[in-house]
């Protein structure tokens, strides 16, 4: 049965433990763009290739494939407290090492490559406490206000980075995002509480992920869940990709290019608040087909000589789509068994995670072969066809 009592922010952020690991993931995600920035920055300044510049962006997407389905298991084997600490101390000692070290552009790919295996671990091991700690429509808030917050912090991260670049240099840019892992790591070591681990699986840490991924993959109802978390994201982000060479294509210039990107993020801001603040829980989850098509629908727009504003808007509601999330988080926490709850958020960031990396590159692949408004029609339309498609199963 669906929860209907609607919680606040302020319940939300009263709970200690969310607290802490919003508030130190949220400086993690900036101190991780800024890291990004400024090695993309070296490694172009570096080799003048678009290609490599483009692949530090991505180098930390795929390689969570690996983590994701070999170390996942460790989400839930393993006190959370030290290996979220590890995690930030892995992200911090990544940025230090390309800030003091001259590494060759492979090895500083590379470095990037084997932080971001871990990746899934450490946030299927904060995501399955938070599940712990926060119950009915507050966790739904706490990921809602959770999303709010990367949104932010990204382009904080990508603004304060800029400006450091602009006046110092790279280097110390990345001196700035080794920072922030550091004061993460010391954050939830002290005021984290050292919860136990869970009791222990039988097997070894590779076998129980391979077993548990098999499970989760084979239960249709998460399964669907997964897809559903996974492909809309795909479409909008793919689309996201490639609204540099859509503004080159229709004459706007690369300024134009920033103010529409811009809006992607502003609308997941708002796109999040409003409609986890506005609607009821009973609500969001029925309208979860109608927000993927409505608001990603739109994006086949684009494919026709539109006017600089109506870009903006479009790229504003595919933002804004993103809130559809909230409407999907509770069924699929009801879906999972607890012991296994760490692994299947591992698995959904890695999904989501991999997904946000292969869409870009089919619709950059299909762009380059036919025109960029074509791959946005494709881009629009795959969104609207997942949001039938939930419509379809929620009614069946």
């Amino acid at each position: 049965m669906i929860e209907t009592k609607q919680a606040t922010y302020r319940d939300v952020l009263s709970e200690p433990v969310f607290r802490t690991l919003f508030l130190t993931r949220t400086l993690s995600i900036a101190a991780g763009s800024l890291r990004i920035l400024a090695l993309s920055v070296l490694v172009f300044d570096r080799t003048g290739s678009p290609v490599l510049t483009a692949l530090t962006f991505a180098i930390g997407f795929v390689p969570q494939v690996v983590g994701g389905t070999l170390l996942a298991a460790l989400a839930d084997r393993l006190r959370p407290r030290p290996l979220i600490v590890t995690g930030f101390l892995l992200d911090a000692a990544a940025a230090a090492t390309l800030a003091l070290l001259p590494l060759p552009v492979g090895a500083s790919l590379a470095l990037l490559a084997a932080v971001a295996v871990f990746g899934p671990v450490f946030n299927g091991a904060s995501n399955r406490l938070i599940a712990e700690q926060l119950t009915g429509d507050a966790y739904v808030l706490g990921r809602a206000l959770s999303s709010v917050a990367a949104g932010g912090a990204q382009l904080l991260g990508l603004a304060f980075g800029g400006a450091v670049v602009a006046a110092l240099s790279a280097g110390w840019a990345l001196l700035g995002a080794a920072a922030g892992g550091l004061v993460s790591a010391v954050w939830v070591r002290l005021r984290l509480p050292d919860f136990a681990a869970p009791p222990a699986a039988d097997g070894s840490a590779v076998g129980r992920s391979w077993q548990v991924t098999a499970l989760l993959l084979r239960d249709r109802p998460v399964r669907r869940l997964l897809l559903v978390q996974w492909l809309p994201p795909a479409f909008i982000v793919g689309a996201e990709a490639l609204v540099v060479p859509y503004a080159a294509e229709r004459g706007h210039g690369s300024g134009a290019a920033g103010l529409i990107l811009a809006c992607a993020p502003l609308g997941m801001v708002v796109g999040n608040l409003v409609y986890s603040r506005l609607l009821r829980p009973v609500t969001r989850e029925r309208l979860t087909a109608a927000v993927i098509s409505g608001l990603g629908g739109p994006l086949v727009l684009l494919a026709l000589p539109v006017p600089i504003s109506v870009a903006m808007a479009v790229m504003f509601l595919a933002g804004a789509a993103f809130c559809y999330s909230l409407g999907v988080q509770r069924p699929f926490l009801d879906a999972l068994s607890p012991e296994v709850r760490g692994q299947a958020f591992a698995l959904q960031f890695t999904g989501l995670m991999t997904m946000q990396g292969v869409g870009p590159v089919l619709l950059g692949v299909l762009a380059e072969r036919t025109s960029t408004g074509l791959a946005m029609v494709v881009a629009g339309a795959g969104a609207a066809a997942v949001g039938c498609w939930w419509w379809l199963r929620a009614n069946r």
